[in-house]
């Protein structure tokens, strides 16, 4: 089984290169964030002429979750439970479902913005959320999986050069502390292979040329409880995928198992 996680930054910008990625891939459940449409404008019924079925957590704006499955899709859950809400709503950050031999989540953390600013508390809120609503598929038998955009780097050596982000989001000890919270759950951290340079950045910033300089971070994580671990054969950021007219500024993050 393949299965990825993309940040697509709007999948009706994307979906023309999202619908030639999935094909050339093979992957089988791709897990998407950042979709940016409502319920009604999402591609449903083009995935599901390429042949996937889709679960989708979606109100539009600058958010919206989904799974994209060819290989099954049971036991969907949309929203985060317990989770918490900002501006008094809970916004459409994870969705989760049961897909062939293997359980996943398709999340969307909180920027974070600023450390000063409640979205930032938020962020840190929603992580505690998660961890607890995570705890006992973690601990399961079923491979399961929590993948997307985390907004945090796990470590220094996750970021291109760690004196330009002293002081702000996605490097933060708190942060840190959340996702290391996360792991205690019984979940690892699947890092990728990169197809180029030494590190596996997954998300490039549009702005002065931060791709062909490789000024990137990895944010996109793969997170697998023992039985998901056990069963990677490999795992890779599709970086070819950044480039180009129309590129997302994230790449996709591929994981291989070995799913019966």
């Amino acid at each position: 089984m393949r299965i990825a996680t993309w940040n697509v930054n709007s999948i009706t910008a994307r979906l023309p290169r999202l619908l030639a990625w999935l094909e050339s891939s093979g992957t089988d459940v791709l897990c998407l964030q950042e979709t940016k449409c409502t319920l009604e404008q999402f591609p449903t019924d083009a995935l599901r002429e390429a042949g996937y079925e889709s679960a989708v957590n979606a109100t539009g704006r600058w958010n919206g979750v989904a799974v994209l499955s060819r290989v099954g899709l049971t036991d969907v859950v949309t929203g985060l439970p317990g989770g918490p809400e900002y501006d008094g709503v809970q916004e459409p950050r994870a969705v989760s479902a049961t897909c062939g031999g293997a359980r996943v989540w398709s999340v969307y953390v909180p920027n974070g913005r600023e450390v000063a600013h409640e979205h930032y508390a938020y962020k840190l809120r929603w992580l505690e959320a998660l961890r607890e609503a995570v705890a006992a598929d973690a601990a399961g038998t079923l491979p399961f999986a929590v993948l997307g955009d985390y907004n945090i780097a796990p470590t220094d050596e996750d970021v291109w050069d760690p004196a330009v982000f002293e002081g702000a989001t996605h490097v933060t000890p708190a942060e840190r502390e959340a996702l290391a919270a996360l792991r205690g759950t019984g979940l690892s951290d699947v890092v990728p292979r990169p197809l180029k340079y030494d590190r596996p950045y997954s998300y490039w910033d549009y702005r002065q040329l931060a791709f062909p300089k490789n000024r990137g971070m990895r944010i996109d994580l793969v997170y697998g409880n023992a039985p998901f671990a056990a069963a990677v054969k490999d795992s890779y950021v599709d970086r070819e995928e950044r480039k180009g007219k129309g590129a997302s500024d994230h790449a996709p993050v591929v994981v291989d198992l070995d799913v019966r």
